[in-house]
C-alpha cells in the first residue's frame, strides 16, 4: 500500500511510567519547525483532551522519541527527546526523558537501526537534548526483541524484560550552583544534575508533609505559587537563564522514608506533580542524597555501603544504583548510575494526523 502524504509510520510504545511515540527522524520534516506542526498535530494539542490524537492528555502520555543512526563512534543512534505540550501549542526539547529513553534500544532493533545479538543486546545511545550518554541492554533471543519477562516496576501493571540502562559519568557538573547548599525564598534547597537538572526541597520547608496525594497538591494554589517562583530563581541560579517556558529544572520534595526505602518524594513537572518520578530524575535524586551538606542530611536514610538507594513516590518505588567519588578538591562527582527498566511495544503502523488548520482546543 502506498502511503499517502499525511501517513507517518510509527512505533507507540511504553517506556518505563510513560508513554511515547516513537519515529525514525527520516520519517518526520527535517526543519523542527515543521515537525513540531507535525507534532502537534498527531498527538492531538492543543486540547486538554487530545481527543483528536495520540496523546493521552497528560505529559506522561503525550511524549515523542525521534531516533536516528548516529555520527558519533561512542554511540549507535541518537536520540532526540519531544515533550509535546497537552493544552498548548509548544513542543520542547530542553529536557531528556529517562523513562521514554527505556524504548530506544528495543525501537532501534524493530527498525533496523542496529544488529541483535542472539541472546542480549546492547545499544549504546547519544541523548541529543544534552550530549550525554547512555547504553540500553535487554534480551533478544534469537535475534527478536522480547518484551516479555519478570521484572516489575512500580506505576506499571504486570512485569516485562528488564531494561538496564547505565549511564556514564556526564560532563555537566554535578552542583551546578557550586555548593551543596542555597537558599531561596527563605527556602534552603539542593541543585543537582545527574543527567537532569533538579531542585532537592525538604517538604517541610513548604509546610507540606510530602506523603500527600499528586492531586491533593496540585490543588494546593499557594504551594503552586511558591514552588513556581523557586523553579524560576533556581533556573538562574543552575546556569539555565528564563525558564518559564520550559519544564526544568524538576522540583523534588523530599520527606524521610514510610516503606523502607532511603527517601519519600513528591516530584513536579513543572507544576503538576508526577505520579512516580522520572529515571533522569530518580538519577538526580540519588545523587543528591549521597552529597555532604545537602538538604537531604537528616531526612533521607542512606546506607553508604551499598550502592543502591531506594527512592519511594507515588506509586511506589524506584531503585536506583549511585555511587560518588570525590575531587581533590572536595567537589563531588558521579562515578556510575544504572537502574532497570521497562519496554513494551504497544502498537506499530502508521498514525495519521489531524488535518493541518483543523481547529484546536475543543470542548472540555
Amino acid at each position: 500500500m502506498t502511503r499517502g502524504p499525511e501517513e507517518v509510520p510509527c512505533l507507540l510504545m511504553r517506556g518505563g511510567t510513560s508513554k511515547g511515540a516513537y519515529f525514525l527522524a527520516d520519517d518526520l520534516p527535517a526543519e523542527p519547525a515543521a515537525r513540531d506542526a507535525l507534532l502537534l498535530r498527531i498527538m492531538g494539542s492543543p486540547d486538554p483532551r487530545q481527543i483528536d490524537g495520540l496523546g493521552g492528555a497528560h505529559p506522561l502520555t503525550s511524549k515523542v522519541a525521534v531516533v536516528s543512526p548516529s555520527a558519533d563512534p561512542h554511540a549507535d543512534v541518537d536520540y532526540l527527546f519531544l515533550q509535546v505540550a497537552v493544552d498548548r501549542a509548544e513542543v520542547s526539547d530542553r529536557q531528556n526523558c529517562g523513562n521514554i529513553l527505556a524504548g530506544v534500544g528495543p525501537f532501534a532493533v524493530e527498525r533496523g537501526l542496529v544488529a541483535p545479538g542472539e541472546a542480549r543486546t546492547a545499544v549504546r545511545i547519544r541523548m541529543v537534548n544534552s550530549g550525554e550518554r547512555a547504553t540500553a541492554a535487554f534480551p533478544t533471543p534469537g535475534g527478536r526483541v522480547d518484551y516479555t519477562g519478570d521484572a516489575a516496576i512500580s506505576g506499571v501493571p504486570g512485569t516485562a524484560a528488564p531494561v538496564l540502562i547505565e549511564f556514564p559519568a556526564g560532563a555537566a557538573p554535578l552542583l551546578p550552583t557550586g555548593r551543596a547548599r542555597d537558599e531561596i525564598d527563605g527556602v534552603p534547597v539542593t541543585c543537582v544534575d545527574n543527567g537532569m537538572p533538579t531542585v532537592l526541597i525538604e517538604a517541610a520547608a513548604l509546610k507540606v508533609t510530602g506523603y500527600e496525594p499528586p492531586a491533593d497538591l496540585e490543588e494546593d494554589a499557594a504551594l503552586a505559587d511558591r514552588l513556581r517562583r523557586i523553579r524560576l530563581k533556581a533556573g538562574r541560579l543552575m546556569g539555565l537563564g528564563d525558564v518559564s517556558g520550559t519544564t526544568v529544572p524538576k522540583l523534588t520534595l523530599l520527606a524521610p522514608p514510610r516503606e523502607g526505602g532511603a527517601v519519600t518524594t513528591r516530584t513536579f513537572i513543572p507544576v503538576r506533580c508526577h505520579p512516580s518520578i522520572g529515571v533522569l530524575g530518580g538519577a538526580s535524586v540519588a545523587a543528591g542524597l549521597r552529597i555532604e551538606g545537602s538538604v537531604a542530611e537528616g531526612i533521607a536514610r542512606v546506607h553508604p555501603e551499598s550502592d543502591r538507594i531506594r527512592i519511594e513516590h507515588p506509586s511506589g518505588f524506584l531503585d536506583i544504583e549511585s555511587s560518588l567519588g570525590v575531587t581533590a578538591d572536595g567537589t563531588p562527582f558521579p562515578r556510575r548510575t544504572a537502574v532497570v527498566r521497562t519496554a513494551r511495544k504497544i502498537f506499530d503502523g502508521s498514525v495519521f494526523p489531524r488535518a493541518a488548520g483543523h481547529p484546536t482546543g475543543g470542548q472540555r
